[in-house]
């Protein structure tokens, strides 16, 4: 699976570049030149990485990091923040949203190219959380009104995705139960439904889970997540 990449710049010739440099390094590349368009992207998909200019039209590229971090998907992707200005206030600014690395203009391949090296432990522990395993398990879901049992189709450490008789409507609050091993204790949290596949799946996004659980669940996902990664090409130099 390709790590996919977000680049935000009012420029074209620098969306250009940076998507060049970043598809030449085996990354799937969204370039995208208007900022509001942007920040639909970063409310509705998760991104391994994500590189916005700090001046543009509304939303800049400071509000736009800021945004991220509030959004379910992107609250912990790398953030690359690309500028010609070396005020400290500015970086201050850009800090304080959410910002992890800077890249300064002129921009060239070799600048580039180091700080996706830099970004990339920050990429991979990302992905991880995010990394769905095909798993089996028993599973309830249960809503204000409503208990709806079936099978787990993939996990991850942020979600699952259910298949049951009937599936409940996106945005609906739930409890999830998955029974992660015979005999053992269920996993139990909350979160919401996030997505309706059909008549019969819908996948839940985890936003309520406790460290013990939290642990659990680590336990049991790593080990096939990092199974899943060894087989992975790795990215090009």
């Amino acid at each position: 699976m390709n790590r996919r990449v977000l680049v935000v710049d009012d420029a074209p010739e620098i969306c250009e570049l940076v998507q060049a440099v970043l598809c030449s390094a085996g990354m799937e590349v969204l370039a995208v030149t208007n900022s509001q368009e942007a920040a639909s992207h970063l409310m509705r998909e998760k991104f391994d990485a994500v590189f916005l200019d700090v001046k543009m039209p509304p939303p800049d590229g400071i509000e736009l990091a800021g945004r991220a971090r509030s959004s379910g998907f992107n609250q912990k992707t790398p953030i690359v923040m690309i500028t010609g200005d070396a005020d400290p206030a500015v970086q201050a600014r850009a800090f304080k949203a959410g910002a992890n690395f800077f890249l300064y203009k002129p921009l060239d391949r070799r600048r580039l190219l180091r700080i996706l090296r830099v970004t990339q432990g920050s990429i991979q522990q990302e992905r991880r959380r995010f990394q769905r395993v095909s798993v089996r398990c028993k599973a309830a879901v249960e809503s204000s009104t409503e208990r709806i049992e079936g099978m787990t189709l993939d996990m991850s450490l942020n979600g699952v995705l259910v298949q049951a008789s009937t599936a409940l409507s996106a945005g609906t609050p739930v409890t999830i139960t998955v029974q992660l091993k015979p005999g053992a204790a269920p996993l139990r949290a909350s979160g919401k439904v996030a997505r309706v596949i059909g008549e019969d799946c819908m996948g839940i996004e985890l936003a309520n889970v406790n460290p013990a659980e939290s642990e659990r669940l680590q336990e049991f996902l790593l080990p096939l997540i990092l199974a899943v990664a060894e087989e992975e090409p790795a990215p090009k130099k």
